[in-house]
C-alpha cells in the first residue's frame, strides 16, 4: 500500500529530528502576542550620556547582516550597566524569548541595569560565520560576534549604556555563546552565564550532532559557521578548550538533572513527545557541565554552579536560574 513507504519516510524524519534535538536542540517555544511598537533606526537615536530611566524599547540597529531588532528594558535608574540575554536555537525572528517565555522583564524591572535582548539569530551560535548557509539559501553570512560586540555596543554607547560594565547570559546554544563572547571580549563583559549549555563542543559526537542539530532548526550547514569539523575555529568556541580565559570573570553556569519537576506537565502527545526531548537535552548538558566544573576547579577559576535536583530542558526552569543568578548580576555590574 502506498502509505507504508510515506509512513516509513515520515518515521525516518521524526528519528533524525529527535536524535538532534536530545542534544542540542532547545524545546519549542510557544507563542508571542503583538510587541510593542519599534524604534527608529540606530543611526537616528539621540545622543545622550545617560540612559533612559526605566521603560522598554524596541529597536533597529545596523550590522553587516542588515538591521537588527532589538529588545531593551532599560535600566530602573538610569544606570550605564547592560545585561545581554541570548535565545537559544531556534530563535525567532519577532522576540527574543526571554520576553514572552519567562517573566524576565519583571525580574529586573526595579533594577539598575538594562536588559539588552537581540532578536533572531536561529542556529547562529551568536558567532561571525564563514559563509552564508547554502542549504537554506541564506542571503546573508552571520557576524553576530561582530554584532553584539561592536555594533550594537556602540549603538548603546549613544544611549548611555557603558562598553564596559556588561554581562552575558544564555541557554542551550546561547549558553555556549556567552562563554565565548565574554571570553574573547573581556573588556566589554564583567559577568557570564550559561544556563543549560554544552559546555565542551569538542566531545565524541558533539559535532555531527550540531549539525544535524542545524539542519533540522533551518537547514542550516554547520560547514558555513566554523568549517569542517577540523577545523580551528572549533576549538575557539569551545569552552572546555578556552577556559582559562574565563579567569577573572563572575561566572554563573547551571544545569538540571534532567528529571521532570514542577514545571512539567505534559498533556497529550506532544506535550510528552517535548518533555521528554527536554529530559535528554538536559542530562546531556549536566553531563557537559559537570565535566566543566572541574575543568574550572583544576585551573583554579572560581565560579558559582548550580544543580537543581529536578528541571528539563524548558524555559520556566530558566526563568528560575536567571532568578538566582540576579544577586551576582547586579553585584558583578554594581548594579543596585
Amino acid at each position: 500500500m502506498r502509505f507504508v513507504p510515506r509512513l516509513r519516510q515520515g518515521l525516518r524524519r521524526r528519528l533524525l529530528g529527535t536524535a538532534a534535538a536530545a542534544l542540542v536542540l532547545p524545546v519549542a517555544a510557544g507563542l508571542v502576542g503583538t510587541t510593542a511598537a519599534i524604534a527608529a533606526p540606530a543611526q537616528g537615536a539621540p545622543v545622550s550620556h545617560r540612559a533612559p530611566a526605566g521603560g522598554f524599547e524596541e529597536v533597529f540597529v545596523d550590522s553587516d547582516m542588515g538591521p537588527i531588532k532589538v529588545q531593551i528594558q532599560w535600566a530602573a535608574r538610569g544606570g550605564d550597566a547592560a545585561l545581554y540575554l541570548l535565545d537559544g536555537l531556534r530563535a525567532r525572528d519577532d522576540a527574543n524569548a526571554w520576553t514572552f517565555e519567562t517573566n524576565a522583564l519583571q525580574q529586573f524591572a526595579n533594577d539598575n541595569v538594562s536588559l539588552v535582548m537581540p532578536v533572531g539569530g536561529q542556529s547562529s551560535f551568536y558567532t561571525d560565520w564563514y559563509s552564508p548557509s547554502n542549504l537554506n539559501d541564506q542571503e546573508v553570512t552571520y557576524k553576530w560576534e561582530t554584532f553584539l560586540t561592536q555594533q550594537l555596543p556602540d549603538y548603546l554607547a549613544t544611549r548611555g549604556v557603558s562598553r564596559s560594565n556588561n554581562g552575558i547570559l544564555g541557554l542551550s546554544m546561547g549558553g555556549s555563546a556567552a562563554l565565548t563572547l565574554a571570553a574573547y571580549h573581556r573588556d566589554q563583559f564583567k559577568f557570564a552565564s550559561s544556563l543549560s549549555g554544552y559546555l565542551n563542543l569538542s566531545a565524541p559526537g558533539m559535532r555531527e550532532a550540531i549539525r544535524v542539530a542545524m539542519l533540522d532548526a533551518g537547514r542550516y550547514n554547520v560547514d558555513a559557521m566554523w568549517g569542517p569539523p577540523w577545523s580551528p575555529a572549533w576549538l575557539r568556541n569551545d569552552p572546555f578548550v578556552f577556559a582559562p580565559k574565563l579567569e577573572g570573570l563572575s561566572l554563573y553556569i547551571s544545569a538540571a538533572s534532567g528529571l521532570p519537576g514542577q514545571h512539567d506537565n505534559p498533556q497529550g502527545f506532544v506535550g510528552y513527545y517535548n518533555t521528554a526531548n527536554g529530559m535528554a537535552l538536559e542530562a546531556l548538558s549536566l553531563a557537559q557541565t559537570r565535566a566543566f566544573q572541574i575543568k574550572l576547579a583544576t585551573l583554579g577559576i572560581p565560579a558559582t554552579f548550580d544543580f537543581p535536583a529536578r528541571g528539563t530542558h524548558a524555559w520556566k526552569y530558566w526563568e528560575d536560574q536567571l532568578w538566582k543568578a540576579r544577586p551576582q548580576i547586579l553585584e558583578a555590574l554594581n548594579a543596585f
